[in-house]
């Protein structure tokens, strides 16, 4: 049963997405429109994942997000928060790299929704780049969600935090929001198969981007997340099938 609820889900997905693509392209017109229309694609494939998968969520923490945007500073460890993440907070755009863009439909819809791109062989070009950008979409009024260490994480597993989105949040002027998460206990890193249980997503109080310097600020950041990953991790070690 895994595998087949698996296998509609994945169809689902796959049909969904040229849909969205077309039927959103007029509310691109619209200020926003792409992100409204991806966060709805988004609450769909959420509610699959709960209704087909029996893959739920609870959230800790929630009163600590802030009324003014801010930059998300989430642990990445599969697929699932970049849905979830546009359910729990604010509209967003995420920082990601360029190759994204040029994945049919899917990555089509993210150029369309002024994600925040960068090419990570150009170095402190690329670095300008996103610092740039950031300074755009934050007057749009969009938060802008970032995962320092730059790529997906087994679930038990801490990479190196890169400086990036807390020199983000100092040159933009806007705080950090720590997330940890559990989603590789559950939807492990390149797995086909998703199972059942509730991920655990904890927020944390928004990081004053004030705070001493960039390094000071992203171990502040990199601390908070890790402790709770310690708390967090492995409650779903044991799959509910």
């Amino acid at each position: 049963m895994l595998l087949l609820r698996n296998v509609i889900y994945w169809i689902i997905l796959l049909i969904s997405l040229p849909i969205m693509f077309f039927c959103g392209l007029p509310f691109t017109l619209l200020p926003k429109g792409a992100n409204r229309v991806g966060r709805t694609w988004s609450r769909c494939m959420l509610w699959c994942l709960k209704n087909i998968i029996g893959l739920k969520y609870e959230v800790h923490g929630a009163e600590n997000i802030p009324q003014n945007p801010a930059i998300i500073c989430s642990k990445h460890q599969s697929g699932w928060e970049t849905l979830a993440l546009q359910e729990i907070f604010p509209l967003q755009v995420y920082v990601m790299k360029k190759e994204l863009f040029m994945i049919p439909f899917f990555g089509w819809g993210l150029r369309l929704a002024n994600m925040i791109a960068i090419d990570r062989s150009k170095g402190k070009q690329s670095m300008e780049y996103m610092l740039k950008q950031g300074f755009k979409r934050k007057e749009d009024g969009f938060w802008i969600t970032i995962f320092p260490e730059g790529t997906r994480m087994k679930a038990g597993e801490r990479g190196k935090y890169r400086l990036g989105g807390a020199r983000m949040a100092k040159t933009l002027e806007m705080d950090l929001v720590p997330v940890a998460l559990n989603s590789g206990d559950y939807w492990a890193k390149n797995s086909f198969l998703k199972h059942s249980g509730t991920i655990q997503v904890v927020i944390g109080k928004p990081i004053p981007h004030t705070l001493g310097s960039e390094e000071e600020l992203m171990a502040a950041c990199e601390n908070w997340i890790e402790e709770q990953q310690v708390k967090i991790n492995g409650r779903g070690s044991k799959y509910q099938a």
